[in-house]
């Protein structure tokens, strides 16, 4: 491969032309289409922030793991290990994907490769944390574009896990869009804020901006520490937050109090015990703190 070429991509030094063959990033040749270039660019964005957070993992026997979940054709986790668990000899990557033909496609090419530190499991996200095949502590989970409430999922499953850090990028959320739908009248008769979500367009935007709102309080109260951010040169306005939790073990009452004053005031009350369970009780209550952690306002 001409060394242009890999000046022209960005390439790091080492990384493999042969994995984008694969992948189909590069064709036989070694060309790139446009489509496929704007692809790598964005996978290599979201990996230099995940290269970061890995590099903060105390090295020990068997890590870092990771589990991405939403794997689709696992580029991520490909070029990932490439980059970094490949190198440095170290960790292992769970891909976690409900098509049964992806993650068979990816098992043979994790083969082919000689990735060995590289697993596939054909699951959901909900059903994951659960599973025999995953260890029970993972030190980072990823969610690229797992659809609707699969990115609540992840959550959940970071959280039983433990996870020392989260990187999230939210895709098509539905569920609370659906629920402001359905209320739409009662809640223009009730508040002028239902003017935010009057029309439909703005009902789904709403929808997906609460959701995540939601999610980084939820986070938050129970222990995480929350950064949101862009991912330059993504497409599509929703699907370029990313948002990055970093464990510390200090649960916040005060994010509870937030994400269920949010949900009363939207009229969103029973989501609470299905997407955020386990809030910190708003009142301190003796011997009360977090898994790895104490409470905190």
């Amino acid at each position: 491969m001409k060394k242009d070429v890999r000046e022209e991509l960005g390439l790091q030094p080492g990384q493999s032309i042969e994995l984008l063959k694969e992948l189909h990033i590069l064709t036989r040749e070694g060309r790139i289409n446009q489509d496929a270039r704007r692809k790598l660019k964005q996978v290599h964005h979201l990996v230099q922030f995940i290269e970061k957070l890995l590099l903060e993992i105390p090295a020990a026997p068997g890590h870092p793991t990771l589990a991405d979940h939403g794997a689709g054709k696992s580029y991520l986790g490909f070029i990932l290990y490439d980059l970094f668990f490949q190198p440095r000899g170290v960790g292992h990557i769970y891909g976690i994907e409900t098509r049964s033909e992806l993650v068979a496609r990816s098992r043979e090419l994790a083969a082919r490769l000689g990735f060995e530190r590289m697993s596939f499991l054909h699951l959901s996200a909900a059903d994951a944390a659960d599973a025999a095949g995953l260890p029970e502590r993972i030190d980072m989970v990823t969610a690229l574009h797992a659809c609707d409430t699969a990115t609540d999922d992840a959550i959940a499953f970071g959280l039983r896990k433990q996870a020392r850090f989260m990187v999230l990028v939210p895709c098509c959320q539905a569920e609370l869009a659906s629920v402001l739908r359905q209320h739409k009248a009662l809640d223009l008769a009730r508040t002028p804020l239902a003017e935010l979500w009057r029309h439909p367009l703005h009902t789904r935007e709403m929808g997906s901006q609460l959701t995540n709102v939601l999610r980084c309080l939820y986070l938050e109260a129970m222990g995480y520490q929350v950064t949101v951010t862009e991912l330059v040169g993504w497409e599509h306005s929703m699907k370029n937050e990313l948002i990055l939790a970093r464990w510390t073990g200090q649960r916040k009452r005060s994010a509870a109090q937030r994400l269920r004053a949010l949900l009363a005031e939207f009229g969103l009350g029973g989501l609470e015990p299905l997407r955020y369970p386990g809030l910190p009780a708003l009142a301190a209550t003796e011997g009360e703190s977090a898994e790895m952690g104490s409470d905190s306002n």
